[in-house]
């Protein structure tokens, strides 16, 4: 089998997920007045989109990684931990 390139994997979560946290900060600050979130803080009108911006994407990225860690073969991490194990023993 083939492996998959780990610049390729790392694309593979990034980039879906940059892509949702700019429709997600869109449709979150169009619904939602940013200012009446964060008025504890002075923050610009553009720290306010930066900040939903980098959540949505940081939110992103925990799913779309979570997603390609549970798509993984139940076969291929038994044989990682046998690899593992005994590896371990010598």
């Amino acid at each position: 089998m083939y492996a998959i390139p780990l610049i390729q994997r790392v694309v593979a979560i990034l980039w879906p997920a940059f892509i949702t946290a700019g429709i997600a900060t869109a449709v979150f600050t169009v619904a939602f007045d940013p200012s009446l979130i964060f008025f504890d803080y002075d923050i610009s009108p553009f720290g306010y989109y930066t900040v939903c911006f980098f959540f949505f994407w940081i939110f992103g990225i925990v799913t779309a990684a979570m997603t390609c860690f549970f798509l993984r073969p139940c076969e291929a991490i038994k044989k990682a931990r046998a690899l593992q194990a005994e590896s371990g023993k010598e």
